[in-house]
């Protein structure tokens, strides 16, 4: 017999998240690749994937209907010999993915494209948008010094989801949102 509020139905539920959620120590490791930095004729631009985000629970949960957001943080610094380096640009993009059952196709909605929706029925092809990054623009040539040295930082996660109150409690120590890459630098003078 269950007491304090809790349904048979609700018991069963935690039961179920208990078993199919990993614990935060079994994280997969996701990594940033491909990292590439260049420039068109007025602003530098990056390139970047994601690999490792995906796991199968985090893929159940999606189809689920569970949104998911990916934070990729760019930092841009000026090197400075004997002091400390100059940040000059600092952008924070997010990728969100949401699975409509009753259509059955992913909306992706990426911020530094005004977060316009994209569509497909396609889970690889959701999963691409959410992993990559292409073209983003990070500052103006015109604010760049011909021949200095500048450093790029990139990092991505997964951002936490928010459990439902009442399994906090019982799932504190349990998190399917635990991916986070590693800062990764490259060095470069314009």
């Amino acid at each position: 017999m269950l007491r304090r509020g809790f349904s048979k139905t609700t018991f069963a539920l935690i039961l179920i998240l208990m078993l199919v959620l990993p614990m935060r120590g079994a994280a997969q490791e996701a990594a940033l690749t491909n990292i590439v930095v260049t420039n068109t004729r007025d602003d530098l631009l990056v390139y970047m994937n994601v690999e490792g985000a995906f796991t199968a629970q985090m893929k159940e949960a999606i189809l689920s209907g569970v949104p998911t957001t990916f934070s990729f943080f760019i930092h841009l610094f000026v090197a400075r010999n004997f002091w400390f380096d100059k940040e000059i640009a600092d952008l924070e993009v997010t990728h969100t993915i949401k699975y409509d059952n009753l259509k059955k196709e992913f909306d992706v909605r990426r911020s530094w494209e005004q977060n316009k929706s994209k569509t497909t029925k396609s889970f690889t092809e959701a999963r691409k948008w959410m992993t990559e990054i292409d073209s983003l623009s990070i500052i103006a040539l015109n604010s760049l010094e011909k021949g200095a040295q500048y450093q790029l930082r990139a990092k991505a996660e997964l951002s936490e989801y928010t459990l439902p109150f009442y399994l906090h409690y019982v799932l504190f120590f349990v998190s399917l949102w635990d991916f986070e890459t590693d800062w990764y630098t490259i060095d470069f003078i314009y």
